[in-house]
């Protein structure tokens, strides 16, 4: 899952070297933190949030299909 979410953030921004992904585990679910350079935080959000909840609704799908939980975050 972490590489899915990594190869959409990547494919959406200019700096892909400047993306960086990290998996916190909880108990209920799984939370995907989504680094990427200032310059590139319009490109991975979109036009009112269009890209990110794409992106979102995408792995969440693929979460569903093992039965688990996830959350991406976009952080600066």
């Amino acid at each position: 899952m972490r590489e899915l979410v990594s190869f959409l953030a990547k494919a959406l921004v200019d700096n892909p070297d400047q993306v960086e992904v990290r998996e916190i585990e909880g108990e209920k679910a799984v939370i995907y933190e989504v680094r990427v350079a200032p310059d590139d935080m319009g490109k991975i959000i979109g036009k009112q949030g269009r890209i990110v909840k794409a992106m979102r609704t995408v792995v969440k799908a693929a979460a569903a299909r093992e039965g688990k939980r996830v959350m991406v975050e976009i952080l600066q």
